[in-house]
């Protein structure tokens, strides 16, 4: 069992196959079989054309940063203590949809609007890997 005590997302029928792609270190997006539209988070219906028909495809896993917070004020503490401070942001895949994660690697002064960011993997507890973002090579 793992000592992991950071909360963990919570699996549910329509988010099952993105965690089980992370822990296969693929980012996947939904994409309108209608309209072609891609979407993140998992949808039932599309928000361009309203289609209930989509699948799930491979992500590049490469964006940019469209904004970011560096957090130094843990809550709660006994959690996030020792992360402080750490960067979250939110990255514009190339695929068009947006999604929260950390920004890792990256010295926080250097982190700017329309950096170029990559997908990597980090493993939490025992069931997770969970995708977050560093400086693109």
């Amino acid at each position: 069992m793992s000592d992991y005590v950071k909360p963990l997302p919570v699996v549910d029928v329509q988010s099952e196959p993105f965690w089980s792609a992370c822990k296969e270190e693929r980012l996947i997006i939904q994409k309108c079989n209608g309209c072609g539209t891609h979407r993140f988070p998992a949808m039932h219906y599309c928000a361009n054309c309203r289609s209930d028909s989509c699948d799930w495809v491979e992500a590049s896993g490469k964006g940019k940063v469209f904004s970011w917070i560096i957090v130094n004020h843990p809550v709660p503490a006994d959690i996030w203590g020792n992360d402080v401070p750490y960067a979250v942001g939110l990255i514009e895949l190339d695929e068009g949809v947006r999604m929260v994660s950390n920004i890792i690697e990256c010295d926080h002064e250097k982190i700017a609007g329309d950096m170029r960011v990559e997908v990597t993997f980090e493993q939490a507890g025992d069931e997770f890997k969970l995708p977050k973002f560093k400086p693109a090579q």
